[in-house]
This record gives structure tokens, sequence and C-alpha cells, in this order.
């Protein structure tokens, strides 16, 4: 049976299919029985472009617990990140380019 649980987002980076790197636009997160991988019910993650057609997709199928354990490794750089920033930015100024000593 499909869940119908989909999640469409806007994504800016790029993804890399065979040799080829091609620019994102759009991200989609779904939960439903795996195409690919030998298991049940999975996690699906899709990055996509759109207008570049079919092949500019990168897909994967995780089960549920590696997506928990990706979504806690995301947010962990995440946060680090974000104090990162901060600390070179000084705590909420604007960017600015970081000059070698």
């Amino acid at each position: 049976m499909c869940t119908s649980i989909i999640e469409v987002t806007r994504a800016e980076g790029m993804a890399k299919r065979g040799d080829q790197w091609f620019p994102l636009t759009q991200a989609v997160v779904a939960y439903d029985h795996a195409r690919h991988a030998p298991l049940g019910d999975v996690i699906t993650l899709d990055f996509l472009n759109t207008s570049l057609g079919a092949d500019a997709r990168a897909g994967i199928e995780l089960t549920l617990e590696t997506a928990k354990e990706l979504r806690a490794a995301l947010d962990r750089a995440i946060q680090a990140a974000d104090f990162e920033e901060a600390e070179m930015r000084g705590k909420g100024a604007p960017p600015r380019l970081v000059q070698a000593a």
C-alpha cells in the first residue's frame, strides 16, 4: 500500500550522477515501498533539476533508522556551521571577506 507521504522543497546546490554534475532546483523526500533497495518501506531522497530532464536526478533509498541517523548528523553539522558562521561574522555582522593573518 502506498503511504502518500511526500515532501517537496526548493533546493540550491549541485548533484552528481555518473561523471556529470548538475545544478539542483528541487528535493523530494518520500516514505514508500522501496523501488530498488531490497528493503520494505524506505525514506527516498531525490535531488533533481526539472528543467534538465529525467537524467538530472540523483536518488537514494534509506531505511527509516538510517534516515533518522542522517537527520541527526545533519542537525549536528548545521548547528556547528551556524556557530562557525556567527563567529566569523561577529555574531550577526554582515558577511565579509576573511583576510589571512
